[in-house]
């Protein structure tokens, strides 16, 4: 192994990084700095000093990050309406990117040559972090214990927890049978029964939102406000980006809105069975376009519409910090200066309807020309027909 004096680790205090923890110590003989962020996960973050303390570990960092989350990837990420595949809303990935830029923070204030990660050698988040942190320091080691030990199997791990009297927490009085991961914006699970891609979930795993079936029989309004592309208040009441978020999650989770069972192509080749829950994000994606139905020039929201795919792509494999993702956001974030006013929606039994959306300062809608009644010559319907002959021309030609 090559000589490293100190490690900065990315520490959830949980099987796997407790594991790593002890490891790296064994193998490379090193102090180890653990790091925690908190991004809304949950209360699992004030038991992690603890823990890493009874390991001997004497610099522990863990910090508040779930504003700095909100505001400046999980808020840029909606202004652009990405979703990968179709689908997935990228609450993981856009997560590594924050992760990564403050472990390079760390290992630069303390000293430390190299940095390290739970992550497993078949997965999108190796490639999240350590594109993220080469990007942001290109010379700074990285320790992959996946990629190195023969610990490959849960068992494995915790046999190795036992020999070394490394305590783990049952939740609720057992393990989760699942791989979980969890912020302000969503919970991802993976593995387990979910493996198989024909079961269906257990009802049981869902953790922020009921089932729609016992969702409430009244549906709840929402009146969510803009500026610049930006959720700013619900229902008047002016909120941060990071209680716009737990607010939603909310509601929606009340609502039985935000659960999603797919099955997606993962960076390294594999295709991999998921279950999310994304409340907010949910709320936030189907609101923010129909702010923008109204305040964006067509060809404008056309442009976003094809750019969005590759935007989300970067997001998903990890490249948040290359200049084409930085370049897109710039572009993204221009549009968004007339995307002002408001967005009603109804949350009934897991589905987000708009029911209503607004804009008095900047909206591109005209019922004078749209109105099936008598328009006051606001459009002249004659003039079609020239518009019509000029687009069929080269069809006409090709019929000959």
């Amino acid at each position: 192994m090559s000589k490293v004096n100190k490690v900065v680790l990315a520490y959830s205090g949980g099987l796997d990084t407790s594991v790593i923890l002890k490891w790296i110590q064994d193998v490379y003989g090193c102090e180890v700095i653990t790091f925690t962020a908190d991004i809304g996960q949950g209360e699992e973050v004030s038991l992690v000093r603890k823990k890493a303390r009874s390991l001997g570990i004497e610099n522990i960092c863990i910090e508040n990050l779930r504003e700095e989350f909100a505001i400046d990837y999980v808020f840029p990420l909606f202004r652009a309406n990405a979703i990968y595949e179709g689908e997935y809303l990228l609450g993981t990935a856009i997560a590594r990117p924050l992760i990564a830029k403050h472990l390079v923070d760390i290992a630069r204030d303390t000293g430390a040559e190299a940095i390290s990660h739970g992550a497993t050698g078949k997965g999108n988040d190796q490639v999240r972090f350590e594109l993220g942190i080469y990007a942001l320091n290109h010379d700074i080691k990285i320790i992959a214990p996946w990629r190195e030990w023969n610990l490959n199997s849960r068992q494995k791990l915790l046999d190795y927890a036992k020999q070394n009297n490394i305590s783990i927490e049952r939740k609720h009085g057992k393990t989760s049978p699942y791989s979980m991961d969890a912020n302000l914006l969503h919970i991802s699970y993976e593995g387990g029964l979910l493996e198989d891609p024909w079961v269906e979930p257990e009802e049981s795993m869902w953790i922020r939102t009921v089932s729609p079936e016992n969702a409430p029989e009244t549906p709840t309004y929402l009146k969510l406000s803009y500026d610049g592309g930006d959720i700013v208040a619900i229902d008047g009441h002016i909120m941060c980006p990071e209680k716009v978020m737990e607010y939603l999650n909310k509601v929606g989770g009340e609502n039985g809105i935000g659960r999603l069972d797919i099955v997606e192509n993962r960076y390294v080749g594999m295709k991999s069975r998921g279950c999310y829950e994304t409340p907010s994000g949910t709320i936030m994606l189907r609101a923010h376009r129909a702010m923008e139905s109204i305040t964006l020039d067509r060809e404008a929201a056309h442009l976003k519409d094809e750019l969005m795919p590759r935007y989300a792509n970067l997001v998903y494999n990890g490249y948040w910090w290359s200049p084409e993702r930085e370049m897109i956001q710039t572009m993204i974030d221009v549009s968004q200066k007339t995307v002002n006013g408001e967005v009603k929606v109804k949350l009934y039994k897991g589905n987000v309807t708009v029911v209503g959306r607004q804009s008095k300062t900047d909206s591109l809608f005209d019922k004078s020309m749209v109105t099936f009644e008598d328009d006051g010559g606001a459009y002249d319907q004659k003039a079609a027909d020239g518009f019509i002959k000029i687009n069929a021309l080269r069809l006409r030609i090709l019929g000959k």
